[in-house]
C-alpha cells in the first residue's frame, strides 16, 4: 500500500494535476491532503472539485477556513488577505460548506494528519525546528504524522536521544522512534526549489519518499495575473519563496 501525501495545493491546479500523475506512475493506490487546498492562486473550484472527487482523507487548512467564512478575522498578511478576498469571491456556496466541514485532524489506518499542530491545530502554529515540534509529539499516538502549513519539506524524529530535523529524501520508519513529517507545498513552495513537493509513504516496507515534480509553471502564473491577484504571487512561484 503506497499513500501519495500531499498538502498545501493552494489553487494551483497545474501543480496539483502534475503530482497526481506522478504517483500515479509511481503505483500509489491511496491519496491523502493535508488541507489548503484554496488560497494564493487562480483556480480554487477547481482544486475544490478535484480532491472532492478523489474522496480521499483530508484535514481543513487556515486557508481552507479564512475561504469559508462570510468575512476574514484578518488573522492574515496584506497579501494572503488579498488572496483570500478573491478566493471567497470564486468559490461556490457549496464549496464553502465542504471546506468548513472538514476536520482539523484525524488518523489514517496507524498514522495521524494535521495540517498545522497537533497540540492546537486551530490556532494554526508553525513547526520550523525542534522546540515547535516538541509540543506536537506530545499529542503524538502514532508513530507517524504528517502535517503541512510550513510549505517546507522537513522530518523531525523523536527518540531516546532527543530530538532533531533531517531532511527527508528517503526515510526509513523505524516503529521505536516517533516522525513528524512535512510533506512540502504542492502549489506554493517555500524552500527555494519551485517544482511542487508531496511525499510517498509506503506502508509496507516502512520508507517516506520525498517526491519533487515540474509543473506548467507558465500557465499557472499566467492565470494569476489574468485573475488580477497580486503580480507578486505569480513571480514568487518561480523562486519559490
Amino acid at each position: 500500500m503506497r499513500f501519495a501525501i500531499f498538502s498545501d495545493v493552494h489553487a494551483n491546479l497545474e501543480a496539483l494535476e502534475a503530482v497526481l500523475e506522478d504517483a500515479r506512475e509511481r503505483k500509489c493506490t491511496h491519496f491523502v491532503c493535508l488541507g489548503d487546498v484554496v488560497g494564493y492562486n487562480a483556480n480554487p473550484h477547481e482544486c475544490v472539485e478535484r480532491v472532492r472527487e478523489m474522496d480521499c482523507p483530508i484535514v481543513k487548512g487556515n486557508h481552507d477556513e479564512q475561504a469559508s467564512l462570510i468575512e476574514s478575522s484578518r488573522d492574515f498578511n496584506e497579501l494572503a488577505e488579498q488572496a483570500i478576498a478573491w478566493t471567497r469571491d470564486n468559490l461556490t456556496a457549496d464549496d464553502k460548506e465542504w471546506l468548513r466541514a472538514l476536520r482539523l485532524q484525524r488518523q489514517v489506518r496507524d498514522f495521524t494528519i494535521v495540517h498545522a499542530t497537533l497540540d492546537t491545530p486551530e490556532q494554526w502554529g508553525y513547526v520550523f525546528n525542534n522546540l515547535d515540534a516538541a509540543a506536537s509529539f506530545t499529542y503524538q499516538h502514532t508513530t507517524v504524522c504528517f502535517f503541512g502549513h510550513t510549505h517546507v519539506p522537513m522530518a523531525f524524529i523523536r527518540d531516546d536521544n532527543g530530538i532533531r530535523r533531517v531532511r527527508i529524501e528517503q526515510l526509513r520508519i523505524e516503529m521505536s522512534k516517533k516522525y513528524f513529517i512535512n510533506t512540502g507545498s504542492v502549489g506554493q513552495p517555500r524552500d527555494s526549489e519551485w517544482r511542487a513537493a508531496y511525499c510517498i509513504y509506503d506502508i509496507e516496507n516502512n520508507i517516506v519518499e520525498q517526491r519533487r515534480v515540474k509543473y506548467d509553471l507558465a500557465s499557472a502564473q499566467k492565470k494569476i495575473i489574468n485573475a488580477g491577484l497580486p503580480r507578486l504571487l505569480a513571480e514568487r512561484l518561480a523562486i519559490g519563496r
